[in-house]
């Protein structure tokens, strides 16, 4: 989301001058929009990160056509008739958990926005901090490394498994 910002930068009117013509202003106006430093880049932000977690599910689960596996199998939901209708219930299930997902990834991906925006609205708070920056973890790089650390463990827990070490694995790594 950076890099827009960057461009404009080449082609904005040097630092003290005022924008002249078409392609300053409209530098200006993207640096303004893509730039983190804007309070408008945060929302835009969490927008776009919901929007692209609702793009990548829906990729993803149309390329394993569930229903039609389903159907293959003899598989059936209860109540719901195989084909189309099993297809509109299970997108419609997969859209309702991706919404609180999407909302989750979202609010991860700008809470270093909204602490620094608590720390801004209520100075008092922030007055035991030595310095005038709170260093702040981004979220996502800490979401990343989670993700990495449970699939690591999975994978470990089923190769012991697969090696028929069970007794040291008592009840598994994460079950």
């Amino acid at each position: 989301m950076v890099f827009p910002s960057t461009l404009a930068g080449y082609f904005m009117a040097p630092s003290g001058q005022q924008a002249q013509g078409f392609m300053q202003q409209a530098a200006y106006w993207i640096d303004q929009i893509f730039n983190p430093q804007y309070d408008i880049y945060w929302p835009l932000y969490f927008v776009m990160v919901v929007l692209f977690t609702y793009f990548y599910t829906d990729v993803i689960f149309q390329q394993q056509n569930m229903a039609e596996n389903l159907r293959k199998q003899g598989a059936f939901g209860s109540g719901i008739r195989p084909g189309k209708r099993t297809e509109t219930y299970l997108t419609q299930k997969v859209r309702r958990i991706t919404l609180v997902g999407a909302l989750f990834l979202g609010l991860v991906a700008v809470l270093p926005w909204l602490v620094d925006l608590f720390m801004r609205l209520f100075p008092g708070v922030a007055a035991g901090v030595t310095g005038s920056h709170v260093m702040l973890i981004f979220f996502h790089r800490l979401l990343i490394v989670v993700g990495v650390v449970l699939d690591t463990m999975r994978q470990l827990e089923a190769q012991l498994q697969m090696r028929h070490y069970d007794k040291f694995l008592r009840r598994g790594i994460l079950g």
